[in-house]
């Protein structure tokens, strides 16, 4: 296990600093048996967010623990009302997001969004419009989901979405249902495959919260 560690940390190192966005020489990557832990400071909330998908591309990371902390330079210092304005026009600009319904407010630069929404990809999409903003620190996202639809229709139409995918073997995942709770099993190749699936069962309607259960096992055969 320590020779697959450091293989693994190897390639994240090299992800890392592949990606442009990302200062690799402010990000510190410890790994153990597959788990991946991410600390130290960037300059910016996106920049924390490139840092963490970069890794969940990388073959064999098991999990993410992801401990990185926001420090904007003085340049890049905002107040909170500024940082509420902007964020509040990002979202009435962004044609997906039902920004009536959503509802943003800043302390010391971390943004919280509140509201409702119809579908979960919508509550990813609002925290998506503000994250690259100059100034946050963080974001907290406490947008729900209106109920919608029968637990056994939203069931048929997630799995249906796994066999559309060129990237998710279906059979490999099973999808329970539990009042508007979608819980998913099984095992997959990636931690980017992983998120596929939780991304593909978040798009359906009604559908409150996602608990994703799918174990990650690189190159197995099960």
């Amino acid at each position: 296990m320590e020779e697959y560690d450091a293989t693994l940390l190897d390639d994240i190192t090299d992800q890392l600093e592949w990606v442009p966005s990302v200062n690799e020489a402010a990000i510190r990557v410890d790994v153990k048996e597959g788990v991946v832990t991410l600390s130290g400071y960037v300059d910016s909330y996106i920049e924390k967010r490139a840092a963490e998908e970069a890794v969940e591309r990388v073959s064999g990371v098991l999990a993410i623990a992801e401990e990185i902390e926001v420090r904007p330079p003085a340049p890049n210092e905002r107040e909170d009302e500024d940082i509420a304005r902007v964020a509040a026009h990002a979202l009435e600009w962004h044609t997906l997001v039902p920004h009536d319904s959503v509802k943003v407010i800043v302390e010391h630069g971390w943004i919280t969004l509140d509201g409702q929404v119809d579908r979960r990809y919508q509550q990813r999409i609002a925290e998506q419009a503000v994250h690259h903003l100059t100034g946050v620190r963080g974001i907290t996202n406490r947008i729900t989901v209106k109920p919608k639809g029968k637990p056994k229709q939203v069931k048929e139409e997630i799995t249906k979405a796994f066999e559309r995918s060129a990237r998710l073997d279906a059979e490999r995942i099973r999808v329970e249902t539990r009042g508007s709770k979608v819980i998913l099993h099984g095992v997959v190749h990636s931690w980017s495959e992983k998120r596929e699936a939780e991304n593909a069962a978040n798009a359906a309607p009604g559908i409150a919260e996602v608990e994703n259960l799918i174990r990650v096992l690189p190159d197995t055969n099960e």
